[in-house]
Formats: structure tokens, C-alpha cells, sequence
């Protein structure tokens, strides 16, 4: 049977192809038993890479099936057929992927960012209270449901973390992700603690949040690690932000590991306080004391019918990820020498522009 006839029979109707690889592909369908809509990450077996099968799948299929957390993608069921195809069922972001959100509108207000980015960061928390790692931190896995809240979503390189005999941490020497959001010591190939990389595309995707620009421009990694590893953060003077926000960016954005913030602190800054004070049941995005944050939500859902199909294709589940590249340090050979390439990712008027280029899986 084609993947219709699968999921027509499990009670799924199928709809459009939000995204396609060249061994899994993630389509939009209609669930009658829940009566809304989700995404399907269709995964081919057959032609996915050993490395992949042996490591990444098993590993991602085995923490969505745990994952329960009001701003990580629910996973509904996972189910494969005889023939190797595995079926993910999952949450569908209705509202596209923060990147394409705020390339869309601009730098997102403080007030409206610090609802969006405790979400995002109580969604870590609790992972990594599981001990689970992400690992692939970045705009485009972050999905916005009908309400414009938060939802963590793309575990294909999130593990579990290892302890060794005296109970320390083991490190990662895994080296994926994104090269606008790595860390230095992802960068420089050298074993790294992978709760502290995350804390550091956390700093990544806040800085881009407010000022709608990227921290650091990537288009030259070992100039972007030299800037890094100076700790220099350029933050947009027209965006006027608070100092609190600029403290817990810095704190975030601390190439020294042995400084940098854990996620614990980070939720105890004074920045996110007045969320922290004035959480309850309801998700802080929805607040309806706020009311500068109330009004730009209203101008957000006004919008939404005519970006709707367009934030469907955009959203984060179009992007399957492959082992079957070449090294970080082949990347940054080629970099060296194409020195008379042009430069495709130009800046812009308060920082880089925001692109970023992904880390080849260089190891397990």
C-alpha cells in the first residue's frame, strides 16, 4: 500500500507535503480520531543510511515516545509497516516556525519574547530534568500552535546523556546542529558538555528574537569562533533592550563553559521574574493582563488566514535531517580556500543576517 492507503486505514486523511528528503519526507493529514490536523514524518528505511538507523532513529523514536510537556510537539503514535516505512505522528504547527515568524514580522517586542522564550526554556527544562539533550537548537525547530505559543519540535539529534563510573557527566562527541548556533567548543571539535551547548543556542535564538538578527555572522566560522571565544556581543541600538536582557543573553553567550548559565539559572534571572511570579495554569503567552502583548497577539491571529498554507510549508518538520555529509573541518578547508568567493550572506543594518549553515555529524 502507498502512504494514503497506510494512514487512510489507521484514520488519517492524508494532505499536502510539507517537506522531502532524500530518505524520509513529512506530509500534513487529517486525524478523525482526534478531529484536527497533524503532521506525518513518513521515514523510508530502505534507502536511510546505516548510520542513522543504528543511532539517530532509535534514539529519537525512543524519547518522543516520552516526551510530555505543554510546549515540546505532542507525538501521537509511531507505527512502521513490513515493507520499512516508519510513521511518526505528531503535533502540526499551525502557525510555521519562529524563524520564518519573525522574518516575516521583525524582531519580536521584549515583553512578547520573554512569554515566548520561557516557554521555550521550561521546555528544556525539561529534558534536560530527564536527562535528555536536544542538541539541534535553533529557530526553525521551534513551532507556533494556533495561539502563538511555543512548541519545541525536531529530537533527530537529541540523546540521552551517559554517566560514567564516578557518576560524572560523559561528554558528546557528536558534532551536528547548526553553525550559527554552536557553541565554541562545538566549533573547535572537541568533546562538550550538551546541556551547556544547548544553553548556548538558547542565547542564540533570544538574541534573534529581539532584534531579529543573528549574534554572530557564520559565513566564516573561524572568524565567527575568534568573536566567540572574545565573548563581543553587538546588540542593536534601535532595538533599545533592557539591560536584564542583554545580562541573561551575555550569561547564556559565555564561551567560557565553567560560566555559562544552566538552565536553572537561567529561569531564576531577574529578566524572566516577572513570568516566573505570575505563572499559573494558563500558558504565558495567553496572559490577559498583559495588554501590550494581548494586542500584538490579536494583530499576530488577524494575519494568520492569509500565511496559514505558507507557515504549513515552512514549518520545522520539513527539515529531515541527513548523516551523509562531510566533516566540520572539510567545511572550514573549503572556506579557506574559496577566498575569492563571493559573500552570500550579507549583514544587515543591526547584525548578520539570519541564515545559518548546518554542522556535519563528524561523530557518535
Amino acid at each position: 500500500m502507498d502512504d494514503s492507503a497506510v494512514l487512510k486505514v489507521r484514520g488519517y486523511k492524508i494532505g499536502i507535503i510539507l517537506g522531502e528528503g532524500s530518505y524520509a519526507k513529512v506530509k500534513s493529514a487529517f486525524s478523525e480520531r482526534l478531529k484536527c490536523s497533524v503532521a506525518v514524518k513518513i521515514i523510508n528505511r530502505r534507502k536511510a543510511p546505516p548510520d542513522f538507523l543504528q543511532k539517530f532513529l532509535p534514539r529519537e523514536m525512543e524519547i518522543l515516545s516520552v516526551m510530555n510537556h505543554q510546549s515540546i510537539v505532542k507525538t501521537y503514535e509511531i507505527f512502521e509497516t513490513s515493507v520499512g516505512k516508519v510513521y511518526i505522528v505528531m503535533e502540526l504547527g499551525a502557525q510555521g516556525d519562529l524563524l520564518e515568524f519573525i522574518r516575516s514580522r521583525g524582531p519580536v517586542p521584549e515583553d512578547v519574547a520573554r512569554k515566548l522564550f520561557y516557554q521555550l526554556a521550561t521546555a528544556l527544562k525539561y529534558c534536560h530534568d530527564l536527562d535528555i539533550v536536544h542538541r539541534d537548537l535553533k529557530c526553525e525547530n521551534i513551532l507556533l500552535d494556533k495561539a502563538y505559543n511555543i512548541k519545541l519540535s525536531d529530537f533527530g539529534f537529541a540523546r540521552r546523556l551517559g554517566h560514567g563510573n564516578s557518576s560524572e557527566m560523559v561528554l558528546s562527541k557528536t558534532y551536528c546542529g547548526s553553525a550559527a548556533y554552536a557553541a565554541p567548543e562545538v566549533l573547535q571539535g572537541i568533546p562538550y558538555e550538551p546541556k551547556l551547548y544547548d544553553i548556548w543556542s538558547l542565547g542564540v535564538i533570544l538574541f534573534i528574537m529581539v532584534s531579529g538578527s543573528m549574534p554572530y555572522d557564520d559565513s566564516n566560522i573561524k572568524k565567527m569562533l575568534r568573536v566567540q571565544k572574545q565573548h563581543h556581543i553587538d546588540f542593536p541600538r534601535s532595538k533599545h533592550l533592557s539591560n536584564d536582557c542583554k545580562d541573561i543573553i551575555l550569561h547564556m553567550l559565555q564561551p567560557d563553559v565553567r560560566q555559562r548559565l544552566t538552565i536553572n539559572e537561567i529561569l531564576k534571572h531577574s529578566w524572566l521574574q516577572p513570568i516566573s511570579k505570575a505563572k499559573g495554569s494558563e500558558l504565558p503567552l495567553q496572559s490577559k493582563k498583559d495588554v501590550n502583548s494581548a494586542d500584538q497577539i490579536s494583530v499576530f491571529k488577524q494575519e494568520a488566514a492569509n500565511r496559514e498554507k505558507a507557515a504549513h510549508k515552512s514549518q520545522t518538520q520539513k527539515e529531515v535531517q541527513t548523516s551523509e555529509e562531510a566533516s566540520l573541518q572539510d567545511k572550514l578547508l573549503q572556506q579557506e580556500q574559496a577566498k575569492t568567493a563571493a559573500d552570500t550572506n550579507t549583514s544587515s543594518e543591526d547584525g548578520a543576517a539570519i541564515v545559518s549553515h548546518h554542522i556535519p555529524v563528524a561523530s557518535c
